[in-house]
């Protein structure tokens, strides 16, 4: 037997290498594509592959599908199975260490940019480099070959100015096929490089801004040349039948300005509806962008809108059927806190830090907020729980309904359906392979600590190697939002029964200093009422995601089932893009260079939506069927005093030890920098090494004379010589 799984652990080693090989060829050529379509020799060559394509069954639109849009599908399809069989692997056979940790380090810190690595730099400064190369090799070709517009009668200045307009809408365009594909959740193909959901939104952000910015250049600059030539009137309101379709550029563009404009900061955080809202404009943009730039721009943005709306489509039928929320607990001290407890199917598994998106029809039926998971899956098999900090907006309305049902004089609780999304989360735990954690959150950015130290708690040592030493600091305004804290105080407490050592640092901002202690702090504003709600409008217990080889193959059928319709549709509808070779010789030039489209029609363009729609009608067939036969097949989870008007009073924990290990501090800001420095172990031999290693960068730092910031770097050699003072003293 020892035998047998000493082979199958190598044979997935090597399966697992091999997909690894097969996604790095596949995004490598895929790169390489990009770089190679601005060129000369890439546009003789594509053009005679085009040409030789239009006699056979796919067409120029196959081979435009294959080449620019099938890539990216593919590695979403063989990265999907290569994280599922990860996924299986036990946390001691992973590396303990990856040989580029030290590349996803932290190295920019700032409120406008956030948490950037070094490998995050490197690639957008790639990115860029990459548009340089494209807008310089399209214009100076450009320029080279300069042909006036009879119809517009345009200055040699003009012509020019109107190529670099031109340009600067591939650019755009560039920046669209990417645009979406750091939002997808349940298709995110980030995860491979172990980027989470919630952090690829601000590449989304960076891109969407970059291709506002180059749409606007191509379109006020054209609208510039039309009205220098006083052409604009004619020009700004034409609907070709063949060629760039005007009004649906203009059209686009206003839409992607308003899309843009409502997404800022300033519009975001205080009217997220207007965000929220007209963010679902995209689909307007994305059709008029289509009859703008014809077919064959599409498809080299069409693989982040055909993986985004099977996205949409998997993760709405996931959403079915509705579940409800079993209870509510309100913290009695006025934090505005909530935490609740929803109905968990028992084989759903996730890691710590997971997410899940919540919709509660009667606040809203179409808003969607994402919460992190405080409980732990190996602890609470049939329940998962969710804290929610209540300020303003959609969670001001959840308070207020959760306290009028308590304030009511009914003798039972009304029922309250919820639509569940996720969770989301990484594949592995990756935090099990360290020694020590340290954890730094503020306000309601606790909750993904919570699950973190309660995984940790559940893990039973003798399988798994864990974190011991988990220091937490914990930043917060008012002392009363200590009560965050209240599920995790039984690892607060001092428990010799565990090997874990917990070590918490409370940083209250706004309030002067005082005698309380941390466990005293939890104990006072720990008191909460608990509401039971009626679970009679669902009894459906929240299933989680499909699995991934299932989600795999959903792409990889629906991907067929686009090309197929595609060439359905095209050859009743284009008959004459299936000529014989034969009938092509024998036609004069001047009518088979006729009979070639330049530029796609919108008939062409609408065969193209009209196969994605079909493909996505196919695969919510074949989803919704799936989703029926698991449904029919588990059985719900059942919840506890289900369809009782209950509530209590939820008390203080009694500490189990006299001696208050944990710290609080009133009035400032923690130290990050003494913090983490002073918080390494000390009885490691490799961190003698490295601390010396930086003890001579810094000293070499600072004795330059164009130093940045001298006060800082005197401040950690500091703190790095009285470290290691007190190291050589114990």
């Amino acid at each position: 037997m020892k035998y047998r799984s000493e082979i199958a652990a190598m044979a997935k080693a090597i399966l697992l290498a091999l997909l690894k090989v097969l996604m790095i060829i596949i995004f490598a050529g895929w790169i390489a594509l990009w770089l190679l379509k601005p060129t000369n020799l890439w546009t003789r060559k594509w053009k005679a592959a085009e040409d030789g394509a239009r006699h056979t069954v796919f067409g120029y639109y196959g081979l435009n599908f294959a080449v620019f849009t099938f890539p990216p599908i593919a590695l979403t399809i063989i990265g999907l199975v290569y994280l599922d069989l990860v996924t299986k692997e036990p946390p001691r056979s992973r590396p303990a260490r990856s040989a580029t940790v030290g590349f996803s380090n932290p190295v920019v810190v700032n409120s406008f940019v956030g948490i950037l690595s070094s490998l995050e730099i490197l690639a957008v400064f790639l990115f860029f480099l990459f548009l340089a190369w494209t807008y310089y090799a399209r214009i100076s070709n450009d320029f080279k070959k300069l042909m006036p517009v009879k119809s517009l009668k345009l200055d040699l200045w003009q012509i020019k100015y109107l190529r670099v307009a031109t340009r600067f809408g591939l650019l755009a365009e560039v920046c669209l096929a990417l645009l979406l594909l750091p939002v997808l959740r349940g298709l995110a193909i980030f995860q491979l490089i172990g980027i989470q959901f919630e952090a690829s939104v601000r590449y989304h952000i960076l891109l969407g801004t970059s291709m506002i910015f180059f749409s606007t250049i191509h379109g006020a600059s054209t609208l510039f040349i039309w009205g220098v030539s006083r052409h604009i009137q004619d020009e700004i309101w034409r609907w070709q039948k063949k060629g760039r379709i005007y009004l649906a550029g203009e059209i686009a563009l206003v839409t992607g300005l308003v899309i843009w404009i409502t997404s800022l900061p300033q519009i975001r955080r205080r009217r997220f509806e207007i965000f929220y809202y007209t963010h679902h404009l995209y689909i307007v943009f994305l059709i008029f962008f289509l009859f703008h730039a014809g077919d064959r721009h599409f498809y080299m943005v069409f693989s982040g809108v055909f993986l985004f709306g099977l996205d949409k489509l998997l993760r709405i039928l996931q959403s079915r059927p509705q579940s409800c929320i079993l209870s509510a607990r309100i913290y009695l001290i006025p934090s505005k806190a909530i935490e609740l407890t929803l109905p968990k199917d028992p084989g759903l598994k996730y890691t710590p830090t997971s997410v899940i998106y919540m919709k509660i029809p009667s606040i809203s039926k179409f808003q969607w907020h994402p919460f992190s998971i405080t409980s732990s899956s190996n602890i609470d098999d049939h329940t998962m729980s969710v804290v929610v900090k209540c300020n303003e907006g959609w969670t001001s309305s959840l308070y207020d309904m959760i306290q009028a049902e308590l304030d009511s004089d009914t003798g039972a609780m009304n029922c309250i359906p919820v639509s569940i999304e996720g969770p989301y989360g990484p594949s592995s735990l990756d935090f099990l392979r360290h020694d020590s954690l340290l954890l730094i959150a503020g306000g309601a950015g606790i909750t993904p600590f919570l699950s973190i130290i309660k995984e940790i708690a559940s893990i039973n040592s003798s399988r798994y190697r864990f974190a011991t030493q988990v220091q937490l600091i914990y930043v917060v305004k008012k002392s009363q939002d200590v009560c965050l804290l209240n599920s995790v105080s039984s690892q607060l407490l001092n428990q010799s029964s565990t090997q874990l050592s917990l070590t918490i640092k409370v940083y209250v901002t706004q309030e002067e200093s005082s005698n309380a202690t941390v466990i005293g702090l939890v104990n006072n504003f720990s008191l909460a009422r608990t509401v039971n709600f009626s679970t009679e409008c669902s009894n459906y217990a929240v299933h989680g995601l499909d699995s991934s080889i299932l989600m795999a193959a959903m792409v990889a059928l629906s991907s067929i089932k686009f090309l197929v319709s595609l060439i359905f549709f095209n050859r009743i509808f284009v008959p004459t893009e299936m000529k014989s070779p034969a009938s092509q010789k024998m036609a004069v030039p001047s009518e088979n260079k006729a009979s070639k489209e330049k530029t796609p029609s919108s008939v062409v363009d609408l065969l193209l939506l009209a196969s994605f729609i079909v493909a996505l009608a196919c695969n919510t067939f074949v989803a919704i069927i799936l989703r029926w036969k698991r449904l029919k097949k588990d059985i719900p989870a059942a919840s506890p005093k289900q369809g009782n008007k209950a509530t209590e009073l939820v008390g203080s924990v009694e500490a189990r030890s006299t001696v208050e290990e944990h710290e609080i501090h009133f009035g400032g800001r923690p130290d990050f920098q003494g913090i983490i420095i002073l918080s390494f172990s000390y009885n490691s031999a490799t961190f003698y090494y490295l601390k010396f290693l930086l003890l001579i960068t810094v000293c070499v730092i600072a004795c330059c004379k164009q130093i940045y910031c001298p006060s800082f770097q005197m401040k950690l050699v500091d703190l790095i010589l009285e470290s290691w003072c007190v190291d050589r003293k114990a």
